[in-house]
């Protein structure tokens, strides 16, 4: 398969997206069985996956209703939540580039999933291979394993002893985590758990996300001022060391132009030739 010249092949490509979609694709196990655990049906399980596809968002929806919470108070958090797609799309709908005809249907496919994998391409042409790839490859197994987890809830139990439910962000941040190159980036990410970490006992669910994201504000003002200060007294030392050399420039200029001589100015050992006051002849 070919590539843009500096690009990755697009087979490379593509193998990537699709460990991405299938790995989080079978996490659709765990959400399907939440969900009927939670008094969902088959059919309103079903409609999540396909309409919603976010699935964090499912996941607190459904959680909230298993623990008994109000329907408008789960759906706020899974909205809550659902927030941050749309700053993905921002910064997708310019790498994408896409014909306007298509946008509605991409937008449906903006998740953190295709947008980490996109993010990671070099080329305008990976970068549509790799969303195309991921969006329908995880598209596709997470509505099949929606399906299948909510049909067999009572056959697979708990979840939690399989661990499907970990499989989506421990994807995202084996993706993320390469892409953590410079001090700066690694403080926004480290504020940022901190942040979503600290705040998730005491706050709704999906507030501790929102916030969770002015950690990158917050840490570029930090950068911005620490570089500023660094500007500014890199460029007060030569100012005060061209002072300092004037004036000692001067001084010495001052000292090398006064003559040696005696006090009425006249260089020393000058020959005098005026009368003689001795009133001997010459």
């Amino acid at each position: 398969m070919r590539s843009e010249e500096g690009g990755k092949p697009d087979g490379a490509v593509v193998r990537d997206a699709l460990g991405v979609g299938v790995a989080v694709g079978l996490s659709g196990f765990a959400f399907g069985v939440t969900s009927a655990g939670s008094g969902l049906s088959l059919l309103q399980t079903c409609a999540l996956s396909l309409l919603v596809f976010t699935g964090a968002s499912q996941f607190a929806l459904v959680g909230a209703l298993a623990a008994g919470g109000n329907p408008l108070t789960a759906a706020a958090g899974a909205f809550f939540l659902g927030v941050r797609n749309a700053f993905y799309g921002l910064r997708l709908s310019q790498l994408l580039a896409l014909p306007r005809a298509v946008r509605p249907f991409a937008a449906q496919w903006v998740i953190d999933e295709t947008t980490a994998v996109a993010l990671a391409q070099p080329t305008r042409r990976s970068v549509r291979i790799g969303f195309t790839v991921t969006g329908l490859s995880l598209y596709v197994l997470w509505n099949l394993t929606t399906l299948l987890g909510a049909a067999g809830a009572q056959a697979i139990g708990d979840t939690d002893a399989w661990g499907l439910d970990a499989a989506g962000p421990a994807v995202f941040l084996a993706l993320l985590a390469p892409m953590l190159k410079t001090t700066t980036e690694r403080a926004v990410a480290g504020l940022a758990v901190l942040l979503g970490l600290g705040l998730l006992p005491v706050l709704p669910a999906g507030v501790p996300v929102l916030v969770a994201a002015l950690a990158a504000p917050a840490v570029l003002y930090v950068t911005g001022r620490r570089r500023a200060d660094a500007a500014r007294d890199s460029s007060a030392v030569p100012q005060d060391g061209a002072s300092a050399a004037a004036m000692d420039g001067g001084v010495d200029g001052g000292l090398a132009d006064t003559p040696t001589g005696g006090v009425d100015g006249a260089p020393a050992g000058a020959r005098d030739d005026g009368p003689d006051v001795s009133g001997e002849e010459r």
